[in-house]
């Protein structure tokens, strides 16, 4: 069960990853972290039994209707796009329908608390970074309202109905270029060159283990 509804949550129900709030130069493995979460959200609703079954139903529904999908060879890449974007929000809307009231308001209350946590980390991650690159105050007042900035883009991306999938992943793609542009514009030469150190040191470690 815990399977099926993970599936769902990736489906569409809560399409903002970890990642997506965790603005930042170094990359990290967040596709576990963010699986794991978005179970944990469900758990933490209380479903009850009657509920799993409805969504069991109704993943099992939208698994087959994608599978029929994937297997058209009559509609164009762009239709068969629009017509997986439009089953995602359908099965969405179904998700959020079978929540109650209450489930509905603690679900907003877990997600902001995830933020608050994914805040929480990324200003003791800038501090370090602070630390290790010698920032001074005015630069790290710079690189925290670019990533803040960044935050906001990411989230009006996500939640724009009117953007494809392939749309919301190739504007994403884009502005996190513009960022990671952004924060080396922050840094002088020396700091860069640190930092490529840095990750240098980081990618040898990981080799050799």
């Amino acid at each position: 069960m815990k399977k099926i509804i993970v599936s769902m949550m990736i489906a569409g129900a809560f399409m903002m990853s970890a990642n997506a709030q965790e603005v930042r130069p170094m990359k990290h493995n967040s596709q576990h972290y963010g699986k794991h979460h978005k179970g944990m959200m469900m758990k933490e609703l209380n479903l009850t039994a009657d509920q799993k079954a409805q969504l069991k139903t109704s993943h099992e529904s939208y698994k087959q209707q994608l599978g029929e999908l994937n297997k058209n060879e009559a509609i164009t890449v762009k239709e068969s796009r629009d017509r997986k974007d439009a089953l995602r929000r359908g099965q969405k809307e179904k998700i959020m329908a079978i929540l109650t009231p209450d489930q509905k308001i603690k679900l907003e209350q877990i997600k902001n608390n995830r933020q608050a946590r994914h805040q929480a980390m990324a200003a003791k991650r800038l501090d370090k970074m602070k630390t290790k690159l010698n920032l001074s105050d005015e630069q790290v007042a710079k690189i925290s309202a670019a990533n803040q900035a960044e935050h906001e883009q990411f989230k009006a991306i996500t939640q724009n109905e009117n953007l494809s999938r392939t749309e919301k992943k190739d504007q994403m793609m884009a502005l996190r270029e513009q960022n990671k542009n952004n924060f080396k514009s922050i840094l002088t030469p020396e700091q860069i060159s640190k930092m490529e150190e840095i990750k240098k040191a980081r990618m040898e470690t990981k080799q050799a283990k």
